[in-house]
């Protein structure tokens, strides 16, 4: 039976480790949690496994998790103590692993493997509301040093072939990352930048040249004063290049008035 195409998602991953957390933290996530919670059944199927693009990893070749069995990194400070005991055991895939070192060396692009490196937090609080269970096998791919979105639109074009064998891609980071002004300071710069991808992202025709073009984008800089959130879009982008894309989630007073979104293409 043919395994039908996934699409690929670029997802706003949120503050920290909120899944497992309660009180106002949590409750600024509601919107958040609740399109991650519907994600699983707006797929065709069931995943495979799930290829994790996160904006938190960053090597000089692409670096794929190749353990079994991967560990937790609490890469985050501040929060409370249970938060660095909280534990997400969803399977690696080395098999997968290997396939995606295949891919991106065959595109031209540097590979690399880690059998040491753990989940970190954006991949497992965008898996949590996702699969609860932690029973769908993860593979996590760091971004490339350099940050250069040219690189970034090619992995996603490299691992392209993965959405007809049953595997998930999830580019994980945020639509707004400027940490100096989450609250009211971030309201104008995030709507500006946020209206700029509404207008980019749906339609195919021309979107990898203004997604190379990026930081020429309204409030760019603002809002993305480093682009490690913003390279997981571009990921995503480029493995459903040619394909439409839609909001999956958008608010417009998250943490007291950023304008935030995710993305699904194809």
């Amino acid at each position: 039976m043919q395994i039908p195409r996934l699409p690929t998602f670029f997802v706003s991953h949120g503050g920290g480790p909120w899944p497992f957390m309660e009180g106002d933290y949590r409750r600024a996530h509601a919107k958040l949690e609740a399109s991650l919670q519907a994600l699983p059944a707006s797929l065709p199927a069931r995943p495979q496994a799930i290829l994790m693009i996160s904006a938190h990893w960053e090597e000089s070749a692409f670096t794929v998790m190749n353990s079994p069995a991967p560990s937790m990194l609490y890469d985050y400070g501040g929060f409370p103590a249970h938060t660095y005991e909280v534990v997400y055991p969803a399977p690696g895939d080395p098999v997968l692993a290997e396939r995606v070192v295949a891919l991106i060396q065959a595109a031209g692009l540097p590979a690399a493997r880690d059998a040491k490196r753990g989940y970190d937090h954006g991949a497992f609080c965008t898996l949590v509301p996702m699969y609860p269970g932690a029973d769908v096998p993860v593979v996590q791919l760091s971004l490339k040093r350099g940050l250069d979105p040219a690189d970034h639109l090619a992995l996603g074009r490299a691992l392209s072939p993965l959405r007809d064998e049953g595997v998930l891609i999830l580019g994980s980071g945020f639509s707004f990352h400027n940490l100096r002004l989450y609250g009211p300071a971030g309201r104008e710069p995030s709507a500006a930048f946020d209206a700029w991808l509404q207008g980019v992202l749906p339609a195919p025709e021309g979107r990898a040249e203004r997604l190379l073009a990026w930081a020429q984008a309204p409030a760019a800089r603002l809002a993305h004063p480093r682009e490690e959130h913003l390279l997981p879009l571009m990921v995503a982008a480029g493995a459903a290049e040619g394909e439409a894309a839609t909001c999956s989630y958008h608010e417009t007073d998250f943490l007291g008035g950023v304008t935030a979104s995710s993305f699904r293409f194809g």
